[in-house]
This record gives C-alpha cells, sequence and structure tokens, in this order.
C-alpha cells in the first residue's frame, strides 16, 4: 500500500540500484547475485573502470535471472584508479568513450537475454558533470545519440540534469544510501572523513529520511532531496547485509521496491 508523507511526497514505490560487475580477470569485487536479491536496478559496469567482457556478461546473466533492470555504467577510462579520478578531456572524445561503453553493454547484454534500459555515469565522471558543463554536454550527447530513450541517473540540481532535460532524456534523480552529503546536495568527496556511512542504523535512518524528501547534510542541516532511486554501492564492506537490511526498512515503511526503467 503506498504511503505519503507529510510534505506530500508519493512514496508509491522507490528504485534501489547498485553498482557491479565490477570483477576483472582473477580480482573479484562484490557478490553481484547476491546484492540482486534486494535491489532492483544493477549499473553495469563497462570495463573503462572496471569489469571485463567475461564477468560482465556474468552479471548480465545474473541480473536476467533476477529479473533485475540493467543499466550502463560508463566512467572514465582508469581501470588504475577506479575511474575516481577526473581525467581532463576533449567533449567530443569523451562522448565518443560514453557511446563506446553503452553499446559495449549493449551486446553483453542482448546476449544474456536483457537489454541495457537506463544510464548511470560511474566515479569521478558522476561527479564531474554536477558543474562541469562542457562533460555534462558530452555526456548526454551519447546517451542521446545510443537511444534518446535511455533515462540518466544524476544528483538534483545538476549541470547534467540540465543538459539532458535541455536535449530531451529523462534524468532520474538520484540519492544515496551510504554516502554523505554537504550542505549544497552534493557528494562529499571519498577523499575525506566520514563521506562513506558503515553504520547500518544510521544507514537505516538516512535512508527513510530520504523517502520523505530530505537528507541531513554533514554539518547537521537538512536538505530537501525528491529521488526516484537509491544506491548502494555494491563495493562497500557488508553491502549484501547493508542492502538487505535497507530492503526490509523500506518494505515495512509501505514502500514498494520497484526499478523506475
Amino acid at each position: 500500500m503506498a504511503s505519503i508523507d507529510g510534505e506530500g511526497i508519493a512514496r508509491e514505490g522507490i528504485d534501489l540500484n547498485s553498482d557491479v560487475g565490477e570483477s576483472f580477470s582473477n580480482w573479484t569485487f562484490g557478490d553481484d547475485a547476491a546484492i540482486f536479491k534486494s535491489v532492483s536496478s544493477a549499473n553495469v559496469a563497462c570495463g573503462f573502470h572496471a569489469g571485463d567482457p567475461h564477468h560482465i556478461r556474468k552479471t548480465c546473466d545474473a541480473a536476467a535471472a533476477a529479473g533485475i533492470a540493467v543499466g550502463a555504467h560508463p566512467g572514465y577510462r582508469d581501470l588504475a584508479g577506479f575511474g575516481r579520478r577526473f581525467i581532463d578531456m576533449d567533449p567530443r572524445e569523451l562522448t565518443d568513450e560514453v557511446v563506446y561503453q553503452i553499446s559495449a553493454l549493449q551486446g553483453l547484454a542482448r546476449a544474456a537475454g536483457t537489454e541495457v534500459r537506463y544510464v548511470k555515469p560511474h566515479g569521478a565522471l558522476y561527479n564531474t558533470i554536477v558543474h562541469h558543463a562542457a562533460q555534462a554536454e558530452a555526456v548526454a550527447r551519447a546517451v542521446h545519440a545510443v537511444d534518446p530513450n535511455l533515462p540518466i541517473l544524476v544528483l538534483p540540481g545538476s549541470e547534467i540534469q540540465r543538459v539532458a532535460e535541455g536535449i530531451g532524456l529523462r534524468p532520474v534523480i538520484e540519492a544515496f544510501a551510504d554516502r554523505a552529503y554537504n550542505p549544497d546536495g552534493t557528494l562529499v568527496s571519498r577523499r575525506e572523513p566520514g563521506s562513506v556511512l558503515h553504520d547500518l542504523d544510521a544507514i537505516v535512518e538516512h535512508v527513510l529520511r530520504i523517502l520523505d524528501g530530505k537528507v541531513r547534510a554533514i554539518d547537521g542541516t537538512i536538505v530537501p532531496i525528491r529521488a526516484e532511486s537509491i544506491c548502494v554501492h555494491g563495493d562497500t564492506p557488508g553491502a549484501v547485509a547493508m542492502a538487505a537490511r535497507i530492503r526490509e526498512a523500506i518494505t515495512e515503511a509501505g514502500v514498494e521496491i520497484r526499478s523506475f526503467a
């Protein structure tokens, strides 16, 4: 049964997404199949920041079997830095690299009997296009070139949201279950202490607050947010238990977990 909070924000459903498909060669990151028991959407690495064709295909197979929506998770070409370092690159080159990544995942997803249903930029690229107009335009052009019907996950009030709306893409507002926020609604840098949340009770409280249309920033101020999707990072220690706990809390709050795509 749907519920409505005091400010009138509909809570008929919320998407839970997770970053997956990040295992590479002999290195294993996260437990994708276990995460899929809790989430409704899978942000699958496309090989530039993490993942390789074999592991990406396995993740797509598991997502298809679990009925999970598959999304492309393109990033900077930065395996050594896990895509968490800014790269100052020609916007045209960035457009082509994002097109390449989405298209590669499309092929592997289709081979697994599913398809790419949305896009979520990864790591430093995601944070850069919050404020970097040229790179935001480059990413939006890439998504539009591949398929203008693909939604894109964004932070509210970001450059990428503005550009996506301007060219006819559907921006989907995202919040983060395990990340701390700045007072301006951006994420606290991973280089700063307290940027990643680990206490399960605090995370659940944070998620329930998101359902009510707000987050508490690192300085204690309340920031409004109207999220359609909540991210649970699959590479965070204890991610499987955290995702299960979040799913349980959301369900107990009377909110359905379902993909937006």
